[in-house]
């Protein structure tokens, strides 16, 4: 299983350019990012480097939250949904983005959505990569969404 052997040097490279080429072609002028969201986008970068596909999903709101909360909104109190809703250019993106976070984190017991074995199926772990992606790509341009040069 990918995620609990050493990762392979030239995968996690070529994950790390994708991440970086996303951002260089993100810029288009100055822009304020949360020292919060920074720091936590490192570590989103590394789970996503490594393959731990849920850590990207589940992060991925939490640096938007910093994000958002210091740049845009400059509020401590309001809710997270209400705060992606109003101060993030893609509103259906980020409620997917949420919904499909809340649906990992928060345990349903009539339908449960995790099962350990999904963790060793190729199909699962590709469906993971693939929506670990888009909350990378969401993240991105939530980033750059607003230039100020």
């Amino acid at each position: 299983m990918e995620l609990l052997e050493y990762p392979d040097k030239d995968l996690w490279e070529k994950r790390n350019k994708w991440i970086e080429d996303e951002i260089d072609n993100s810029i288009l002028g100055g822009y304020a990012v949360s020292d919060h969201a920074a720091a936590l986008f490192l570590d989103l970068q590394a789970c996503y480097c490594i393959g731990a596909w849920l850590s990207v999903i589940i992060l991925s709101i939490s640096v938007l939250d910093a994000h958002l909360r210091e740049t845009e909104s400059g509020d401590n109190k309001i809710g997270t949904a209400k705060l992606l809703n109003d101060f993030y250019n893609g509103t259906e993106d980020i409620n997917r983005l949420r919904r499909l976070r809340n649906k990992y984190v928060h345990l349903d017991l009539d339908k449960p959505i995790l099962q350990m074995n999904a963790q060793f199926n190729k199909e699962s772990r590709d469906e993971l990569e693939k929506e670990a992606t888009e909350a990378i790509r969401i993240v991105i341009k939530a980033f750059f969404q607003s230039p100020f040069v």
